[in-house]
């Protein structure tokens, strides 16, 4: 029997460890009312001792349960630092009853004692008593504690004891005066916060491994599993006092030390959701308070100017370990933005595994705490990725979002700006179709969805009707409204600009739907709609009237002015849009649009050299734009003649190999970071330079020699017959095809068709099926007198470009019939992956030297005496664009040499009065976007 009660009374000690190890509180206050019953056996002079020894570690366990139930009930008041009182607080007041008896009884054996004093130091904080918790902890001398082959439980009640120590210390009243003294106060605050850091890692590790071996053998009484326990608010201020204290203090390096510390320890369930809040912090310092030059990597040592300051630790040997995980094959980042973006994937992997997406109301509190995590979590990588441009990567992470993300806007607007930063344009605007619906009040969302409508996708219907959203809220959209007046002139205006565009893909989608492929241009000419002209001029009236009123509800706005004053340019009302450009360019002096404008408006008045002085201004101000830079081509060309125009292609080319070169190079400063896609390195000695112009009897070997060896060494270095093995942005390598077009355009005005030759080959080889290298191969040809293989290079460049006027002019053929031709024979050059069955598709595309090409239409049909051809290309162009002083005149030739004087002559004047107000380079050059 003796052996009996000896064995059930080692399996309650067994059971009572194992409660305060693991949290379990009302068993163990229920097990503590069972000792304390067999503190009471009949007394002999000899036990007597040991049963007051029982009664009192009953109690003990009982003021610890009472204690730590308080604590779990009042948990947000101990968040809030709030002191609880015993009046208030029955079970902390007789927790308090319990310890104060033993302790002045002190009848416990001193492990117990010790336990005593500990709890009751926990107690005299919670209180608020920070001085009577700090007297207590020395009084049980936890400095000199060992935790080395202690029990769990025991484990728990140091840690707590070390960051409440270090807590009491930091709020406790600063009477020191001594400068010194203070600083031997806050060291004693870290070594408490450390040593709790490293004691709570250790417990959580071995409890975690306790449980697990206890749900493996099913033992009896273990009905909880490990993933039920939660981290008491002590144990998860042990784990953070430390960096989170370093951090307060500026000591940055030291809080990235703690914070990568427990980082690099042996994960717990417990410790999940902490280590995603630790990574999320540590990726904010790491963000915002490092500079990459002071970064060092994890497993590296400090960098020489913070290692002496830096290497103090304060945790005793007495302490023990937490496990690290293995170095062995372990991933190093290799500066800071790319640690931070290792950590913030790590969170937000865990952020969506452990995501709330219950709409039960009695899940809504935690819910709306998955939630903000989660949000936290995508903040910092839209930071930290859109710091190396990998936008793309950002929105299929904050796709993965949209799970947990209903009716929330802040995450659908966040994976809407993402989709427009990569280009995602269409999903861009149907996402923000849905912020609208979330926030039908907040202007800036329809403003957002009409500016992406109107620059990238040029979906000018859409675009109006968000424009269109942002009027409707009045004066509830605020400063937006003019914003809203702004996209909705710029609707109108491109619409107007596009309606040529507009009436031809209607009439070819008609016929396609009809079923006739070849047409006659008498069908055409009644298909197309004879109200053309009068609906542009009605949408040119309207876009005027609505950015006038945008200029009069944001007057000193400088882009709503320059929109204005380009409106009244595209309607040839010059002197009134110089006026209001100089409204602008008082606002905002150095505007690029702005300067660009003025140089254009004062060619269209003849004043070339005040319009080169003003390219030159803006061309100091923005070297590297290509823009400019061909419109001072163009103004050299007509002012100085092409040898001066040569000299600044010349410096295009150069600029051009700058840009390509810094591109290529921070491309290989980042090779070793996270990239948006892999790039295919080009040859390093990329050599551009045009060919030197000879006289016009200089046709000896010597020239053409150094012509071809220049070519074959161009095309050796810097050629590519697949346009995928470009390095860097497809913009870059469209400027320079239209460099080398632009120079070869000159030397054939200069009759050095060699060199032009050089020059558009250089061009075939970026873009073999370019509709504008074929339309310049087809001009060469021409020039030297094979019109019928001219006719062919106009045939192909209008297959390319159905919508090209200036090929049209050069072809002799309609547009319908040729548009119609390109689909129905699937003869299309320009990329034969793309899906041509919309004819919109052709249709829509790039719009290339229209009028040029028109004139010279009429030169080739009129030479292959087809005049009667010609001159229906030639009204078809018309048509097209009306404005086109080139296309009039070439009309007027054809008519002339039909005999119909009246008619040329008419059309001569009209060419005369447009050719006034025409500019070196369309108005449509200035970009209408938001």
């Amino acid at each position: 029997m003796a052996a009996k009660g000896s064995h059930s009374h080692v399996k309650l000690e067994g059971e009572i460890e194992r409660c305060r190890a693991e949290g379990h509180w009302g068993q163990l206050r229920h097990l503590a009312q069972q000792l304390l019953p067999l503190a009471r056996p009949p007394r002999k002079v000899a036990a007597a001792g040991g049963a007051q020894d029982a009664e009192d570690y009953g109690s003990m366990l009982l003021a610890e349960a009472l204690l730590e139930e308080c604590l779990k009930e009042k948990f947000a008041k101990l968040k809030d630092s709030i002191p609880l009182t015993e009046k208030n607080e029955p079970k902390l007041s007789e927790a308090k009853q319990y310890l104060t008896n033993i302790l002045s009884r002190g009848k416990l054996r001193p492990k117990y004692m010790t336990e005593a004093m500990l709890i009751l130091g926990k107690l005299h904080y919670v209180e608020g008593s920070y001085r009577d918790a700090i007297s207590m902890y020395a009084r049980a001398g936890i400095d000199d504690l060992s935790t080395k082959d202690e029990p769990l439980y025991m484990l728990r009640l140091v840690t707590e004891a070390f960051v409440i120590k270090g807590l009491s210390l930091e709020r406790s009243t600063n009477s020191i005066a001594s400068r010194a003294r203070l600083c031997e106060r806050e060291e004693e605050v870290m070594a408490c916060f450390e040593t709790a850091c490293f004691i709570a890692q250790v417990y959580l590790q071995e409890l975690e491994k306790t449980l697990n071996n206890t749900h493996s053998r099913s033992i009896k009484g273990s009905n909880v599993t490990y993933s039920e326990f939660e981290l008491s608010y002590f144990l998860e201020a042990a784990l953070q006092s430390a960096y989170v204290t370093h951090l307060k203090k500026g000591n940055i390096v030291k809080g990235m030390r703690s914070l990568r510390e427990i980082l690099r320890t042996v994960e717990t369930k417990s410790t999940q959701t902490f280590k995603m809040t630790a990574a999320k912090q540590l990726a904010q310092v790491l963000l915002h308070s490092l500079s990459e030059d002071c970064y060092w990597s994890p497993l590296s040592d400090l960098l020489p100017e913070f290692m002496n300051k830096e290497d103090q630790s304060y945790v005793s040997n007495l302490c023990r370990r937490p496990e690290l995980y293995t170095e062995e094959n372990a991933y190093c980042p290799q500066d800071n933005v790319e640690e931070a973006l290792l950590l913030l994937l790590i969170s937000e992997s865990m952020a969506n595994r452990d995501a709330v997406i219950s709409r039960a109301p009695d899940q809504q509190d935690d819910r709306a705490i998955s939630l903000r995590d989660a949000s936290a979590v995508y903040d910092l990588l839209s930071i930290t990725l859109g710091r190396r441009g990998q936008y793309v990567m950002l929105s299929e992470c904050l796709e993965r979002a949209m799970k947990f993300a209903f009716d929330e806007f802040h995450l659908w607007y966040q994976l809407a700006l993402s989709m427009v930063a990569c280009g995602k344009s269409a999903y861009a605007v149907s996402v923000l179709k849905e912020c609208a619906k979330l926030r039908p009040t907040d202007p800036t969302v329809p403003l957002l969805a009409a500016k992406v409508c109107i620059g990238s996708l040029h979906w000018l219907e859409e675009g109006e009707y968000f424009a269109k959203m942002v009027i409707d809220l009045g004066e509830d959209a605020g400063e937006s409204l003019a914003k809203g007046y702004l996209a909705l002139g710029l609707t109108y205006s491109l619409q107007a600009t596009d309606g040529e565009l507009s009436c031809l893909s209607s009439l070819v989608k008609n016929l396609l739907k009809t079923g006739e492929g070849e047409m006659n241009l008498t069908k055409a000419k009644e298909e197309r709609p004879a109200t053309l002209k009068g609906t542009q001029d009605e949408l040119n009236k309207k876009a005027l009237q609505t950015l006038e009123r945008a200029r009069d509800l944001a007057p000193e706005d400088h882009q709503i002015i320059l929109y204005l004053s380009l409106q009244l340019a595209l309607v040839r009302q010059i002197s009134d849009a110089i006026e209001h450009l100089q409204e602008a360019l008082q606002l905002c002096k150095d505007d690029l649009n702005s300067l660009h404008l003025l140089a254009l408006l004062f060619s269209a008045q003849k004043h070339y050299q005040h319009a080169l002085d003003v390219i030159n201004m803006a061309v100091v101000e923005y070297p590297e734009s290509f823009s400019l830079l061909f419109t001072k081509v163009k103004l050299e060309w007509i002012h100085k003649g092409p040898e001066e125009a040569l000299v600044t292609c010349r410096h295009m080319l150069q600029m051009w190999q700058m840009v390509y070169n810094v591109l290529q190079h921070s491309g290989s400063e980042k090779g070793s970071s996270v990239t948006e896609t892999p790039v295919i390195k080009k040859h390093n000695g990329l050599h551009l330079t045009l060919p030197d112009a000879h006289d016009a009897d200089s046709g000896s070997q010597r020239a053409s020699s150094l012509a071809a060896s220049r070519l074959e060494q161009a095309m050796s270095e810097i050629t590519m017959q697949s346009s995928a093995m470009k390095q860097g942005p497809m913009q870059l390598w469209t400027a320079l095809e239209q460099i080398w077009l632009q120079a070869a355009e000159l030397f054939m005005e200069q009759q050095h068709l060699k060199e032009a030759s050089f020059c558009i080959q250089e061009a075939a080889s970026l873009f073999p099926t370019s509709h504008a290298v074929l339309y310049m191969r087809g001009k060469l040809a021409e020039m030297k007198g094979n019109l019928e293989e001219a006719r062919q290079l106009y045939d192909e460049a209008l297959t390319v470009n159905p919508a090209g006027v200036e090929i049209m002019h050069s072809l002799g053929v309609s547009p319908p019939s040729i548009a119609v031709k390109c689909v129905t024979q699937e003869t299309v050059l320009y990329n034969p992956k793309q899906n041509y069955s919309d004819p919109l598709s052709l249709l829509e595309g790039r719009t290339f030297g229209m009028l040029t090409c028109c004139h010279r239409t009429g030169l080739v049909l009129s030479r292959l005496e087809r005049r009667d051809l010609a001159q229906k290309v030639l009204r078809d162009a018309i048509r097209i664009q009306t404005t086109s002083h080139r296309a009039w005149n070439s009309l007027g030739e054809v008519l002339q040499a039909q005999g119909k004087n009246e008619a040329a002559i008419e059309c001569f004047l009209t060419a005369l009065d447009l050719e006034s107000s025409s500019p070196v380079i369309p108005f449509t050059v200035i970009p209408r976007e938001l």
